[in-house]
C-alpha cells in the first residue's frame, strides 16, 4: 500500500515535503509534530526534520488566524492525522515479511 492512499495524506505527505524543506509551521508539518512519535514507530522516517515546539498550540494559533471558530477544524484535522496514523501502523504490522514467503520447512521451528 502506498502512503498516498491512506486516508489523511492529502495532508500529512505535503507537511513532510514542508519538513524537508524547512517549514515547520504548516498545517501539515505541526500535525507530523504532534504524532512524530507514532509515525517513526510506523516506518516514516522524520528523525532528521527540525520540529515545531508545542505543535497542538501552534496549530490552533495558526487555524485561528485563519478562522472564526478554529475548535472544529482543530478536531477534524487531528481526526485526519490519528485516521493516518492508525492505517499506516496497519501496513506496517501487517507488511509481508521476506520469512512469509519461505516454504514452511525451511523456517525455523523455534518457539
Amino acid at each position: 500500500m502506498s502512503l498516498h492512499d491512506l486516508p489523511g495524506a492529502e495532508i500529512i505527505l505535503p507537511g513532510l515535503s514542508d519538513l524537508h524543506s524547512g517549514n515547520r509551521n504548516t498545517i501539515g508539518a505541526l500535525l507530523i509534530a504532534i504524532a512524530a512519535t507514532r509515525l517513526t514507530e510506523a516506518g516514516l522516517d522524520i528523525h532528521n526534520y527540525h520540529l515545531a515546539p508545542e505543535p497542538e498550540l501552534t496549530l490552533y494559533a495558526l487555524l485561528q488566524k485563519e478562522r472564526e471558530d478554529a475548535y472544529p477544524h482543530y478536531n477534524a484535522l487531528l481526526n485526519r492525522l490519528n485516521s493516518f496514523c492508525n492505517a499506516l501502523e496497519l501496513s506496517h504490522k501487517y507488511k509481508p515479511s521476506n520469512n512469509a514467503l519461505e516454504p514452511t520447512s525451511k523456517r525455523s521451528s523455534k518457539v
